[in-house]
């Protein structure tokens, strides 16, 4: 089991993905958690650029997962990892907050989960969601300049 937000899906989120998959060993399944809006806003302070609706059914197409579901309303972890019942939980290299938070619930239930992380990827360009927004809003940015220029007259 693999979870995010995967608001403006890149190469990161697919190598993650593939990443996950392997560590669920020969013939794993993959089920991933999208994060719910709530749950976006809530924790990063902001609403996701595209609906659960639209990154779940594109994670969904992505051809290592084999099932995507939207996570729960009140986020409640133990809820998701009764539901899904995975052999392993992979999470990714910011994720350092949940991986305590999985780890302490797996641990008080004694239940016989594997934990792992995947660590990051070679620097990319765009190897984030936040990374597109900013190139996105620079590239208008400098576009709204060039508009504005006053045009020289000739002679």
């Amino acid at each position: 089991m693999a979870s995010g937000v995967f608001d403006l899906l890149h190469l990161g989120h697919v190598r993650f993905l593939e990443e996950a998959k392997k560590l669920g060993g020969k013939n794993a399944k993959l089920i991933v958690v999208i994060a719910r809006d709530r749950t976006v806003e809530k924790t990063k302070g902001r609403k996701p650029v595209m609906s659960e609706a639209q990154r779940l059914m594109l994670v969904e197409s992505l051809k290592v997962v084999d099932e995507a579901v939207l996570g729960r309303e009140d986020f409640d972890l133990g809820d998701v990892i009764n539901t899904v019942k995975p052999d392993v939980i992979v999470l990714g290299y910011d994720q350092s907050g949940m991986e305590k938070r999985v780890r302490e619930y797996v641990d008080r239930r004694g239940l016989n989960i594997k934990v792992a992380r995947v660590g990051k990827f070679e620097a990319d360009e765009i190897d984030s969601s936040s990374k597109i927004q900013k190139k996105i809003v620079d590239k208008w940015i400098a576009r709204q300049k060039t508009a504005k220029k006053p045009v020289e007259k000739t002679a």
